[in-house]
């Protein structure tokens, strides 16, 4: 049972609590919820006194804060971070990034910067596995002393965050005269709804971030309605309840080592109007049928010519056709896919749709690009409707449908796309997308079309080998070059020969890592060997 310590009690019990291990750190984890990995955690400071069990550190950390104690707690957090990080490098736990709060009080003292570092040294703890967390009302009133700080922090190499982003009056102001590296958008701000306004705000806040590139963490997820809203915008890293509260070290430990997370708070329940502001809203009915029930669609942007895209459902994604993501969309410019006829047809019917204040369509031929497929060139029917307006920027709903196959039926288009595609085939090229931690498998059109495979392999590169894609005496060899992958190879190559008529093939593979360097996808590649290669390779095996 728990007493609530009054002030004079906390005061008393503080260096024992420093010296006997009262004291504690919790971790909660922060999360890409576009891939569903650990980008790192923020350690949090707990007390459990051995008379009065736990406290709030709403309770005690104001009463450090005014009796000059926050100082002290806080290189006591910044060391029990440290010894963290060291068992995990001596115990081959992978480690990730862990944020340590730098209270306004320390900026006070001088020797904060020197202090940490020495703690760092001791334990010998790489700079990019320790961040640290400054408030945005740290700088209220102290502008010149915290950027002095963050000055010392950068020359020694910390990542600094900006912590409750929003939650200040001066947000702006003080975001403009502080470096900081990441930005911790704080959601209580809109007060566990983010609707009409304030929905607005959040999608101006990482429009404008990604201006500055500055990532965002979004501070305080709950629901997957959330989080969906805020990766469709572009901000796909997140920390809350919706994935974890924050846990002892030992459940840590235990989430450090799985590679994917799956969230584990339930959907709330839905509103029952419809308004166009609600767009921003992702508890909105609006938002659930954006997500769920239309097709492909996207929220954009029209402002004296250009296009600027806010916000994409995943069947979006899908009727593009080209393996993409979110993250790729919103941060491509929209134009750069059209030449300048078909940007003109798409531009004038937004004007048609501001004007008539109705649903206008078009047809437009884009050419658009992944890592996976390449480049390619598709048509998109798209159905306009302006959704608001302020002053001259406008903003549109807009669903659209692929018909690249019926317009190549009609149109002189298709036999260009032909010729292409001929020269893509006289290069012989096969390609596929490998996600490690799921070991799936995202072949190429001509993988499919040429070795019947599914759109998706599962348990990779088994159904390869057993296809006979991969001979029998290559098969473990294939197999070991995946767990090099895994273990963080960055690029693999040889020739060897496919299918069953042995034909030789340059394999290639090339990895992709997240934010902490771990391996994430890897791009593979077989191109035909012709004569010249196949001689060129023979004679370099032979010095």
């Amino acid at each position: 049972m728990s007493k609530r310590m009054t002030e004079t009690e906390i005061l008393d019990n503080f260096d024992e609590a420093l010296e006997n291990g009262h004291f504690f750190i919790l971790y909660q984890p922060k999360m890409n919820h576009a891939t569903g990995r650990m980008i790192g955690a923020e350690a949090l400071l707990r007390w459990k006194h051995p008379q009065y069990g736990l406290q709030f550190p709403m309770d005690f950390i104001p009463v450090f804060e005014k009796n000059d104690l926050i100082y002290r707690a806080d290189l006591f957090v910044f060391e029990a971070v440290c010894k963290f990080q060291r068992k995990c490098l001596d115990t081959s736990i992978s480690p990730v990034p862990i944020s340590i709060n730098l209270s306004r009080y320390d900026i006070y003292k001088k020797d904060y910067v020197s202090k940490i570092e020495e703690i760092r040294k001791k334990y010998d703890i790489p700079v990019n596995l320790l961040h640290i967390e400054i408030t945005e009302s740290s700088a209220i009133g102290g502008m010149e002393l915290v950027t002095d700080v963050l000055d010392q922090l950068h020359a020694c190499g910390y990542i600094v965050e900006m912590d409750d982003f929003g939650s200040g009056y001066s947000s702006l102001n003080v975001l403009k005269d502080l470096p900081v590296d990441v930005i911790k958008l704080d959601m209580r701000f809109f007060s566990d709804k983010v609707g009409g306004r304030g929905g607005t705000i959040i999608n101006a806040v990482v429009q404008m971030t990604k201006w500055l590139n500055t990532p965002v963490v979004a501070e305080g997820v709950e629901t997957l309605e959330q989080a969906d809203y805020m990766k469709s915008i572009g901000c796909s890293y997140i920390q809350g309840y919706l994935y974890s509260k924050p846990v002892a070290e030992e459940e840590f430990i235990q989430k450090l080592g799985m590679l994917e997370h799956e969230p584990v708070a339930s959907a709330i329940e839905l509103i029952d109007e419809m308004d166009a502001g609600k767009f921003w809203d992702p508890n909105s009915l609006e938002t659930l049928i954006f997500n769920n029930f239309v097709g492909g669609a996207v929220i954009l942007s029209y402002y004296k010519g250009s296009i600027e895209i806010s916000r994409v459902n995943q069947k979006y994604i899908k009727e593009l056709g080209m393996n993409m993501n979110e993250k790729e969309i919103l941060n491509s410019q929209p134009w750069d896919s059209c030449d300048e006829e078909n940007k003109k047809i798409y531009e004038d019917t937004l004007l048609r749709a501001i004007k008539s204040g109705d649903e206008e369509s078009c047809d437009t031929w884009r050419t658009v690009c992944s890592k996976t497929c390449g480049e390619d060139k598709i048509c998109i029917r798209s159905f306009m409707r302006m959704i608001g307006k302020a002053d001259d920027r406008y903003l549109f709903y807009v669903m659209i449908q692929n018909i690249t196959a019926e317009k190549k039926r009609y149109t002189e288009l298709y036999e260009s796309d032909m010729r292409l595609r001929a020269g893509f085939e006289h290069a012989n090229v096969y390609a596929w997308e490998y996600i490690i931690a799921t070991k799936q498998m995202r072949p190429c059109f001509r993988c499919m079309r040429d070795l019947g495979f599914p759109p998706v392999l599962y348990n990779y590169p088994e159904p390869a080998i057993e296809a006979g894609v991969f001979p029998p005496e290559y098969a473990d060899m294939y197999r070991d070059w995946h767990k090099q992958i895994e273990q963080g190879a960055e690029h693999l190559e040889a020739i060897i020969p496919l299918t069953v008529g042995r034909i030789p093939f340059h394999v290639r593979y090339t990895t992709e890592f997240d934010e902490n360097g771990k391996p994430l996808k890897a791009y593979g590649s077989a191109t035909l060997v012709v004569d010249g290669e196949d001689n060129k390779n023979d004679s370099d095996s032979d010095k």
